[in-house]
């Protein structure tokens, strides 16, 4: 193998001088260049910077993918620059298992119809929850990844660069102070003993080592200035850094939101669905033939109340003298019949309960318009 000894040996040599000089400087047994306050404060900021950022993506990883198995897996995928299988979500596999049941008990079964409902549904959650997955990724972690391995790397480097040339600084001016330590001293000596065949060849080598100790002086403050403004730039980039993570945030944000309205949307329509077909759902080992099988989820069938037997009756409900409260409606809602109320997006409506009405709905009132309501497609106000 080829390598050049000398520089191995010169790169050790420096190596352990600066590892005294480091030491010395913490023991403070040697002086330090310091930096200045403003300096000082951007590096603090980069490093918290850092920190929390590193913090931010490896939970928001586990968030998106609480399987420490597929983390790894995605990572060593990642290593090896390789694609990453597509791998199906527990809502989609949920589904496919209740898909399966229903063809065993039957598509024509209460059971097995409601396998299929239930099952397309999860269907549809696990596609909603596949495509958060993919945006958050894209718009959020991807960002943070580039940061962490690339801008933060390379500034990293800059600022090891920096300390490398602080230490160059900093052991120039010790052997510029002690050359003219070693001049003023022999100065002292040739004042006191006037040996003219000895101080002066003397006295023209010390001065010579004070020139050269100068000069060496003068390029490591060169080079440390240039270094320092380097990496003064760099750090003060974080600030643009914060900028561009605000921007990525708020698209995860979005991302997220999108993800559990259709999460609700989806939910709001399974819940309709298997209340419209409730009535055909039996308890087999129920003495009640007609009661559903969940009365708590279902509005009853074998007994329903006087509002919802008579239409009629709804135009004699009266609101209490105190009780009424105002809503928002969040999603547009058709009546099932003339006992309900139809409502639109966004338009606020006065809603009240009477004794005896199923806790899932509401009176509604708009103008002249009176109904029941469902109590999930509101947002109660006041």
């Amino acid at each position: 193998m080829d390598f050049n000894v000398r520089k191995l040996a010169t790169d050790a040599g420096i190596f352990f001088s600066r590892a005294v000089q480091f030491t010395e400087e913490k023991l403070g047994q040697a002086e330090k260049t310091e930096l200045d306050a403003h300096f000082e404060n951007l590096l603090s900021r980069a490093d918290c910077t850092k920190n929390w950022t590193e913090k931010i993506y490896r939970q928001t990883e586990v968030l998106l993918q609480p399987n420490p198995g597929a983390r790894i897996e995605d990572f060593l995928y990642e290593k090896l620059d390789r694609k990453v299988p597509a791998r199906p979500t527990n809502g989609e596999i949920l589904s496919q298992f209740m898909l399966e049941a229903a063809k065993e008990f039957g598509s024509g079964t209460p059971y097995g119809s409601t396998l299929i409902k239930v099952g397309d549904c999860q269907r549809r959650l696990g596609g909603a929850e596949r495509e958060f997955l993919q945006s958050s990724s894209i718009s959020f972690l991807t960002p943070l990844r580039n940061f962490l391995e690339g801008d933060w790397r390379t500034i990293s480097r800059e600022r090891r660069l920096l300390e490398n040339r602080r230490l160059d600084l900093d052991a120039c001016k010790a052997r510029l102070k002690k050359a003219r330590a070693a001049e003023a001293k022999a100065a002292c000596e040739g004042e006191a003993v006037p040996d003219f065949q000895e101080t002066r060849p003397r006295n023209y080598v010390l001065s010579a080592s004070a020139s050269a100790a100068e000069h060496e002086l003068r390029v490591a403050q060169t080079e440390f200035d240039r270094q320092a403004e380097v990496t003064r730039l760099l750090l003060e980039g974080i600030s643009s850094t914060h900028v561009n993570h605000l921007r990525c945030l708020c698209e995860f944000v979005e991302a997220q939101a999108m993800y559990y309205n259709q999460c609700h949307k989806y939910m709001l329509e399974l819940q309709r669905e298997l209340g419209s077909c409730s009535g055909d759902i039996r308890c087999p080992d129920s003495s009640d033939v007609g009661s559903p099988a969940d009365p708590s989820a279902f509005p009853s069938q074998s007994s329903p109340s006087a509002l919802e037997t008579d239409a009629l009756q709804i135009e004699e409900v009266q609101p209490p003298a105190s009780g009424t409260r105002t809503a928002k409606v969040l999603y547009d809602y058709d009546a099932a019949d003339s006992s309900e109320l139809s409502l639109r997006a966004d338009e606020l409506i006065t809603v009240y309960t009477v004794p005896g009405m199923d806790s899932d709905w509401l009176i509604g009132e708009r103008g002249n318009q009176k109904g029941k309501v469902p109590v999930t497609y509101l947002e109660l106000l006041s």
